[in-house]
């Protein structure tokens, strides 16, 4: 096993733990008056995971997710990336932003 390929078994539950961890600290640190909503807004990013469904198998996991599932590539991330910037919009794309992140790293394990 090499330094940044970690167990199979481990990755994919680090992975999901990240999902929810990130989005905590980066509430936490940034949106402390509100953070419990600005959480919940910035999990809600999980939502493009819906794209699974679309694939055959729904999760295989030594697939990885970005450029894959349509709204794990470039265009979509795009989007996300715009979302950031209005205030009404800006936790759901922080929180889309942070998963796409986090699913371009697992790819970097894999």
């Amino acid at each position: 096993m090499t330094a940044m390929v970690m167990d199979f078994e481990v990755r994919p539950l680090a992975h999901l733990l990240l999902h929810v961890a990130v989005p905590l600290a980066i509430a936490l640190v940034w949106f402390r008056k509100r953070w419990w909503q600005a959480w919940l807004w910035m999990l809600a990013g999980w939502l493009i995971d819906v794209d699974h469904l679309l694939a055959d198998p729904v999760y295989a996991p030594g697939r990885c997710s970005i450029g894959f599932h349509p709204l794990h590539t470039s265009p979509a991330i795009a989007v996300y990336a715009l979302l950031c910037v209005p205030r009404r919009t800006r936790l759901l794309g922080i929180g889309l932003m942070v998963h796409i992140a986090l699913d371009y790293i697992d790819c970097l394990m894999m």
